[in-house]
């Protein structure tokens, strides 16, 4: 493969702002960074503005964005949204789940987006059926994934029960395999590729039973694959634990074989002193997804608490409310100070490692996420000069970009070398607003 050249005005290189960074590029890999370049090269690629490593939301339901704007009339909680969420996925099919997903991360592309946790439980047809491929539905995300540009971590989610003891109700029969050995048994099928991974998830302590816990966490270790799992997201989830099991859903998960340095708890929301102590000692992940958390009413979790323990932050944009990594990572801040009343918990170099390289490993691409030779060829480019980030000198182009950009600031996206977004416009799915308006309305007819 030929060499490529991409020239960054500027460029975040781990803990600092650089000016005049090229970036070597062959077959989908960083081959050199040379610094001190201080105009492109003939034939190099121009970068105007600030270049990261691409940003990883490492937890996404994409049919979810089909709520946007939907779910906010009126009032309710996260019960109430959650049968407005049943309704729009009773009406997917693998074709349109293809169309609404390759609209989403075509989406997220054009926000920096460069991989994404796809935490997957819509499995089956109505009813519960099994499609004649199981995997059609995921096999959708994953044609999807590949037609928007963008990587994908498919995480393919165990869901057998409606609540502590509880069958499936009506809505979630198509999430439904059963048991964890037939979960198992179709999420064997699924395979890597070099644009995929596969992973697992318990989708939560009350759609899994304790005694079919070990099994997904053991089908994952076998892998060395990423394990998710919604964790204390809500009181009431906690509160049915401790009445069924007499302990906090961490805990359970900690006896049952869960926690671990491959495993993500997504939200860890409602935690006690001795949650965090678990999470942490096992070096389980946190995914904070703070727009969906304010959306929902969720709560603030204890991420500074989580990170002091020892479990690595990674942000999501869940839901997608709204699809802005950048603003992910300004939430956990800020929300962080109007618990504490106190400015300051991370740098913005800290907040950008949660948003890149600590979000790739959550997601099994550990070679991803650094701009560095050896490292996928993954970046995005901030611009520097829009309304909302002209006038701060260049070496703070980090604090601007997280404190002060927008999604809508993206210029370029790279993925494994390719230019997936150039100024602005994604140069495979050329009309991403008509693509999501289209997909979205098919869901209503």
């Amino acid at each position: 493969m030929p060499l490529t050249t991409y020239w960054a005005e500027h460029a975040w290189l781990d803990s600092y702002v650089e000016p005049g960074v090229a970036l070597d590029v062959r077959d989908g890999r960083i081959v050199a960074v040379r610094i001190g370049v201080g105009a492109p090269e003939p034939g190099a690629v121009a970068l105007p503005g600030l270049t990261l490593p691409g940003l990883a939301n490492a937890h996404s339901h994409a049919f979810h964005r089909a709520l946007r704007g939907t779910v906010q009339v009126g009032s309710g909680t996260f019960w109430t949204w959650r049968e407005v969420m049943y309704q729009v996925s009773s009406r997917l099919t693998p074709e349109t789940y293809h169309a609404l997903a390759r609209a989403v991360y075509a989406e997220m592309a054009l926000a920096g987006i460069t991989a994404v946790g796809e935490f997957h439980y819509l499995h089956h047809g109505p009813g519960g059926v099994p499609y004649a491929d199981p995997n059609a539905m995921g096999e959708a995300l994953i044609a999807a994934a590949a037609d928007a540009g963008i990587r994908i971590t498919l995480l393919d989610t165990a869901y057998l029960s409606s609540g502590f003891g509880k069958a499936p109700d009506a809505h979630q029969l198509r999430f439904s395999d059963g048991t964890a050995d037939a979960w198992a048994e179709r999420a064997a099928l699924l395979k890597d590729s070099d644009r995929v991974r596969i992973g697992a998830a318990v989708h939560s302590v009350r759609a899994v039973p304790a005694a079919q816990l070990e099994t997904v966490a053991a089908w994952a270790s076998a892998r060395r694959a990423p394990l998710h799992v919604h964790l204390s997201e809500q009181t009431a989830e906690n509160d049915a634990c401790r009445a069924a099991h007499g302990v906090t859903p961490t805990r359970l998960l900690a006896d049952h074989g869960v926690l671990g340095p491959r495993t993500t708890g997504v939200h860890n929301t409602h935690l006690t002193d001795e949650d965090i102590a678990l999470i942490g000692s096992t070096g389980t992940g946190t995914c904070m997804c703070p727009t969906t958390e304010r959306d929902l009413a969720d709560g603030i979790g204890p991420a500074a608490a989580l990170q002091r323990a020892g479990s690595p932050l990674s942000l999501g944009s869940d839901s997608h409310a709204v699809i802005d990594l950048l603003e992910e990572a300004r939430a956990m801040e800020l929300n962080e100070r109007l618990r504490t009343r106190t400015r300051g918990h991370w740098t913005a170099a800290a907040l950008l490692r949660a948003a890149t390289g600590d979000g790739h490993a959550a997601l099994g691409w550990e070679e991803a996420g650094r701009l560095e030779t050896g490292a996928l060829a993954d970046f995005t480019t901030v611009a520097l000069d829009s309304v909302r980030t002209a006038g701060p000198v260049a070496r703070l182009a980090a604090e601007t970009a997280v404190f002060a950009a927008t999604s809508a600031d993206v210029r370029d996206t790279v993925v494994a070398g390719r230019h997936v977004v150039r100024s602005g416009t994604h140069t495979l799915v050329p009309d991403v607003a008509s693509a999501l308006a289209e997909a979205i309305t098919a869901l209503r007819t």
